[in-house]
């Protein structure tokens, strides 16, 4: 018996080699995307003589003064605060508006809501409309104004689709039951509704945040007072005459995706489920 069992135990199980590729394909993948990100930490930690002797050489002692110099070379705090005001109010008022735009077209409570739905579609593929959307904020006064600039960020039709796609998950159901209890449809949207599809606001928040807080054409284009200016648009000081100074630059870039860093790392167990509900039965 001991002998049986020494032999099956002995048995080594067949190395499943798709497996073990699939995985080595992931690593590869996973360097790929780091490579970028890495050499961008290895940069920001160079002086700029050693950068410019050896571009792609490693950072033997780090130099952290690039982060100080940038803080103050960049105006970071001023132009770290509009980025702030910018993005969350854009987000804030796009979020709400589009949740109550979207609950309608995915109950079918409005006319062609089938139509509404395939136009936000195609306007996914449509490239931006610059010059009537500047001749519109010029005619509006609001050139050169925050107001303006954040109005430019609260249309966005992908937030549209995948919050249309997610309500439809939402059993129908709780329509009726709110209706026959006499709950109103603001109310219904506000205080049920959004709190069922957390995963997809926290998508679209996510997604809509990331472009205003990397946005650098639209603050180029319509804010010319530096008062105004997005970090973004404050990155330009580091673009000198005679070239630029690269690693107090990546030091800054590294600076500037920190907060969306952590936005992604604080909402991100919500974001598969957001972009996934409703693939199948939207």
């Amino acid at each position: 018996m001991s002998t049986t069992t020494g032999t099956v135990s002995s048995r080594r199980k067949p190395m499943d080699w798709g497996k073990l590729a699939s995985y080595g394909f992931l690593v590869l993948l996973a360097l790929v995307y780091l490579g970028p990100l890495l050499m961008l930490v290895n940069t920001s930690l160079r002086t700029t003589p050693s950068f410019n002797r050896d571009a792609i050489g490693l950072a033997v002692q780090p130099n952290f003064e690039n982060f100080a110099e940038a803080w103050e070379k960049a105006n970071f705090p001023k132009y770290l605060l509009n980025s702030v005001v910018y993005t969350v109010s854009a987000t804030t008022i796009y979020v709400i508006t589009a949740v109550f735009v979207a609950f309608p077209i995915a109950r079918g409570y409005v006319r062609y809501a089938g139509v509404l739905l395939t136009l936000f579609v195609i306007a996914l593929f449509l490239p931006p409309a610059l010059i009537p959307q500047f001749q519109l904020i010029l005619r509006l006064g609001l050139y050169n104004n925050p107001i303006g600039y954040i109005l430019l960020f609260i249309v966005n039709p992908i937030g549209i689709v995948i919050l249309v796609n997610y309500i439809k998950t939402v059993p129908q159901e709780l329509d009726e039951a709110a209706a026959l209890d006499g709950c109103g449809y603001f109310r219904f949207v506000w205080s049920i509704v959004l709190p069922l599809i957390r995963p997809a606001v926290a998508t679209v928040v996510v997604l809509h945040s990331i472009g205003i807080w990397n946005e650098i054409i639209l603050p180029t284009i319509y804010l010319t007072n530096d008062d105004f200016y997005p970090i973004t648009r404050g990155l330009i000081v580091f673009q000198g005459v005679y070239g630029s100074d690269w690693p107090v630059l990546a030091a800054a870039v590294l600076m500037l995706t920190l907060p969306m860093v952590i936005l992604f790392l604080f909402l991100q167990r919500y974001i598969v489920s957001g972009l996934t509900a409703g693939s199948v039965k939207g």
